[in-house]
């Protein structure tokens, strides 16, 4: 899913011990359950979701190169699959109540050409993107490995971005399209994430520290939605766009 590299939420990394030391906890399990099924569902539909905006590709070559990213994407979704079943939960069940929110975005930010798409993928994705990383810090050492493996770059974001600013480069009109574009994708991305963190208790627990795992008031998630903020305007200016 990753656009880039970048280190997770603020910076600090120091450990809070293995999964086998903190899975007795069961309000602890129940939020990390749900970032896994939330991210399993989110790599899964960005899988569908790059085959099928192979069909904007204006080439062969672009083509290939979604087809790529979306066996990337499936190869993330299979490795938190896998990692559900083995610490006993149903992967399906866990997935299911991020089903809605995740389809709610991609129906609203459905794009209508090859450069919408391109957008969408390298900004929109990276924005979930983000708030996984902000949230891995506060996890045990084997779910961070594996959120931060499964965020790792697919190869998108220099196809991207080369790809965007060279139609800006050939007619300068499109970047006013794609910054606006850009902003719709930021608002509901945060619409949407906003709504999973407030409706899965166990999970808003985790990012306000109830599960008392190196947690964080309710100003701290202020401000991890403000880096996130900022993040995306350093990505859209990356594109050549302005946020």
């Amino acid at each position: 899913m990753a656009m880039e590299t970048q280190e997770p939420g603020d910076g600090r990394t120091d450990s809070i011990g293995p999964w086998a030391a903190r899975a007795a906890d069961p309000q602890y399990r129940a939020a990390v359950l749900d970032l896994l099924g939330a991210l399993a569902y989110g790599e899964l539909s960005a899988f569908e979701r790059l085959a099928e905006d192979a069909k904007f590709a204006p080439g062969i070559t672009e083509k290939a190169a979604l087809a790529r990213m979306a066996s990337a994407e499936y190869q993330h979704f299979q490795l938190l699959h896998d990692r559900l079943a083995e610490v006993g939960a149903d992967p399906v069940a866990v997935m299911e109540p991020f089903v809605e929110p995740l389809e709610n975005f991609h129906r609203m930010t459905a794009p209508s050409d090859w450069l919408e798409g391109l957008v969408k993928a390298y900004v929109g994705d990276a924005i979930a993107t983000d708030f996984y990383r902000e949230v891995a810090v506060r996890l045990d050492d084997d779910t961070r490995e594996l959120v931060l493996r499964v965020m790792s770059d697919t190869g998108h974001a220099g196809f991207a971005v080369e790809r965007v600013r060279q139609a800006i480069a050939e007619d300068p009109r499109v970047g006013g399209r794609l910054a606006l574009w850009g902003r719709r994708l930021m608002g509901e991305a945060l619409s949407q994430a906003q709504r999973v963190v407030a409706e899965r208790d166990a999970l808003s627990n985790l990012l306000v520290g109830g599960a008392q795992v190196r947690g964080f008031d309710l100003v701290e998630v202020g401000k991890m939605f403000n880096r996130i903020t900022e993040t995306h305007t350093k990505r859209m200016a990356a594109l050549g766009l302005a946020s």
